[in-house]
């Protein structure tokens, strides 16, 4: 399987994060949402580069699941800053769009690699 896919799109996401924490520490003001928003927000990117890199099949998919993790994060720093007016809408759905691909993306790939190691365990 080829996991390269969503390296690019979280990374594209990551900078997404990144513009946004900027738009609200500058335009709105808003410094402790948006900061954790940064930090799980481009942790998903960084914990799928370390997975590409590990040493073993569990230790990737530990990796892909803390992906995972900041990503159920990241959407709920999104619904927060919406729901308090500090998105708009069509901005909030933009961005969750991405999180949510990504979010399923990287639940797909956990899903695959626990069930082939599954059936490699039967063997």
């Amino acid at each position: 399987m080829n996991y390269g896919i969503t390296y690019q799109k979280s990374k594209m996401f990551a900078v997404r994060i990144v513009r946004l924490y900027r738009y609200l520490c500058e335009d709105k003001k808003e410094y402790i949402l948006s900061k954790q928003l940064l930090r799980c927000g481009t942790s998903i990117g960084a914990n799928i580069a370390e997975a590409n890199c590990a040493f073993s099949e569990k230790d990737f998919l530990a990796k892909m699941y803390i992906a995972f993790k900041e990503c159920a994060e990241t959407e709920y720093w999104l619904e927060l800053l919406f729901e308090t007016g500090l998105l708009k809408e069509n901005e909030y759905q933009s961005i969750t769009e991405d999180c949510t691909e990504i979010k399923k993306l990287l639940s797909s790939i956990t899903k695959t690699v626990k069930d082939n190691k599954e059936k490699e365990d039967q063997v």
